[in-house]
């Protein structure tokens, strides 16, 4: 049984950091509010990807016969007032925007490494989709740093 929860504590962490992903985007979509259409399209995208994620993964935890987290990590919380500081004295720009989401990213990337590094014992199918799903956050992140690396060429 406490396998189980080990492996239910690592599912949960997964859920967490994708609560903040779901937070943060939407917070990013209202930060490009009428100046950013293209921003807010893939900002839902990413939104509605850690939205699949937190399903598949609670669904995993439901299997294993455990409660599946509702809230988000401390350092999402963080994150968000980092956001808001960060807001305040750099305005709402497209930058500022883009390094804010980039950085959210990194952390999603540093949590699923450290699932995948767990001592928990990973079954090869929740491993495979651990897996998957960093891989594709992987994506996300690389396309959010194309963003910004673009906007700064063009503004320098």
């Amino acid at each position: 049984m406490e396998a189980n929860e080990n492996l239910v504590e690592v599912l949960n962490d997964l859920v967490k950091i994708n609560n903040d992903r779901i937070e943060g985007y939407e917070r990013a979509i209202s930060e490009t509010e009428g100046i950013d259409v293209d921003l807010k399209g893939i900002f839902q995208k990413m939104a509605n990807e850690s939205r699949e994620y937190v399903a598949e993964l609670s669904k995993e935890i439901s299997s294993l016969g455990g409660e599946v987290e509702t809230g988000t990590t401390n350092s999402g919380k963080i994150y968000r007032v980092w956001m808001d500081i960060k807001a305040t004295f750099t305005g709402k720009d497209r930058t500022s925007v883009l390094e804010s989401c980039e950085y959210g990213e990194d952390a999603a990337q540093e949590a699923y490494a450290d699932a995948l590094a767990t001592d928990a014992e990973l079954p090869t199918n929740v491993r495979q989709l651990i897996t998957d799903q960093k891989s594709a956050l992987l994506e996300s992140h690389n396309l959010i740093k194309k963003y910004r690396d673009m906007h700064q060429a063009i503004n320098s």
